[in-house]
């Protein structure tokens, strides 16, 4: 190693490094973050792992599944580069990591930047003072260049039975709001026109702050953002404070899309699960919002088969879903997480039949979406494109779909002259459905010169 070290310094090469991001869009932005600090001491970020000098993974380590995802990459990068750093989530479990590859150059937890630069530096050398770059403040976006991800708070002060967050990232730790406006004011100067606001609790913004700073300070604080993008509330917990939070979703200051994970419906898992419990406050206030917002679209997220979850238990879920009628919905069977609480609970259902209970809840799903997308067939709406590809189709979402997790709007062609690129905004009317996805019309190109307009003018 010190020869190759002593090769790259006496060339004045460039070190090439590669970077892999897994699981969650929070892991995305500590990717965009890193490799940012990378450009900017002049490293060559490369895609082709054979021509690096050394390969970062970002893993994750939630469940299972994704853990045997991070492990398949390891291989898959060893196989081309000999420097590999196993970072994020599974690494800070790093003797697990290292039973598994012990020859890795390093293994290092979320949160540790420093470390990881520090790593790369023995590792391959620094690059030549010529070699800086200069990187927009708000940094590199690994999405596509009209949407991105911000992360306002690290951690998470719960201690969700299925969950070891906490013990991967830590407790709850909220960034400044001045901090958060500067990034999403740059983002959109950049030209980004959604903004999708994240954390692993974003109804929890600022409650370690201890001064009142809350997720309303913060939305209040994102309206004066010029100009406005769709900005994208995820994983906002079912509170009083969302109350009061759907009237900026109503006054078009934030998209009124709500992503409420409430992961069951039977107060006794709930209960065992350690989340809010009380399912009929929960449905008083999807109601309440509704009235509200009546604009609003809710997606949320279910566990099937969490251990001593009875038929009982499931059958209340079910109950749940058909008249709650949430728009867009996420389903996950229960996987084990290592260090979990659950883990440890009686009542283990088999693999077969959590498996079997999800596929029942999204075929109830299926039928509440179809309904639910049927009823915009006629009807025109604003939509932000995505894609258009090399045959001329349109990939687009209204503001009632994220990208990646819900349905898209297809538009098979063009009218002759008409002219749209990725980030356009787009008028455009329904005109069939299915369960999850839309088809267009085009009407006609309206992207803004001045701002960016919602749906509701």
């Amino acid at each position: 190693m010190a020869a190759s070290n002593s090769k790259l310094s006496s060339e004045r090469r460039i070190p090439h490094v590669g970077v892999v991001s897994l699981g969650c869009p929070k892991n995305l932005v500590d990717s965009q973050r890193l490799i940012s600090v990378l450009m900017a001491k002049g490293y060559a970020i490369e895609n082709d792992f054979e021509h690096a000098d050394v390969v970062l993974i970002n893993t994750c380590g939630f469940i299972e599944p994704a853990v045997e995802e991070s492990f398949e990459t390891i291989y898959e990068a060893k196989q081309a580069c000999q420097n590999i750093i196993v970072m994020g989530c599974l690494g800070a479990q790093k003797d697990k990591v290292l039973a598994e590859y012990p020859d890795v150059a390093a293994v290092i937890g979320p949160g540790k930047r420093a470390s990881v630069l520090r790593a790369v530096k023995d590792l391959v050398g620094e690059p030549p003072a010529i070699a800086h770059q200069s990187v927009p403040s708000s940094g590199v976006l690994l999405t596509p260049p009209h949407y991105t991800y911000l992360k306002i708070a690290e951690g998470c002060r719960h201690r969700c039975a299925f969950c070891i967050i906490p013990d991967l990232r830590g407790n709850l730790r909220s960034r400044p709001i001045d901090h958060i406006v500067a990034e999403a004011q740059d983002l959109v100067t950049r030209g980004v026109r959604e903004i999708m606001v994240i954390a692993q609790d974003s109804s929890d913004y600022g409650f370690d702050f201890k001064d009142g700073t809350n997720l309303l300070k913060l939305c209040e604080a994102l309206g004066k953002v010029t100009p406005r993008p769709w900005f994208r509330l995820h994983y906002v917990y079912p509170s009083k404070l969302v109350d009061e939070l759907i009237t900026f979703m109503q006054e078009g200051i934030i998209l009124p899309y709500l992503d409420v994970p409430l992961q069951h419906a039977s107060e006794r898992i709930l209960k065992l699960m350690k989340r809010p419990g009380n399912i009929e406050h929960t449905l008083e206030r999807i109601e309440k919002w509704r009235a509200i917002c009546p604009d609003l679209t809710i997606r949320s997220n279910f566990i099937t088969g969490f251990p001593g979850e009875t038929e009982d238990d499931f059958a209340q879920l079910l109950d749940f879903v058909k008249t709650a009628k949430i728009d867009r919905v996420g389903t996950f069977p229960y996987s084990d997480v290592e260090g979990a609480q659950a883990n440890d609970y009686d009542g283990v259902v088999p693999e077969e039949v959590r498996q079997e209970r999800a596929r029942i809840l999204m075929e109830l799903q299926e039928d509440i979406s179809r309904e639910k997308l049927a009823a915009r067939r006629g009807k025109s709406f604003e939509m932000l494109v995505d894609t258009v590809t090399e045959e001329g189709a349109i990939i687009a979402r209204t503001k009632y779909e994220a990208p990646d997790i819900d349905g898209i709007v297809t538009i098979d062609e063009l009218p002759h002259g008409a002219s749209v690129k990725e980030g356009d905004l787009i008028l455009a009317e329904i005109t069939d459905s299915d369960e999850h996805d839309m088809s267009a019309k085009f009407l006609q190109n309206i992207t803004p010169t001045s701002h960016i307009p919602f749906a509701r003018r």
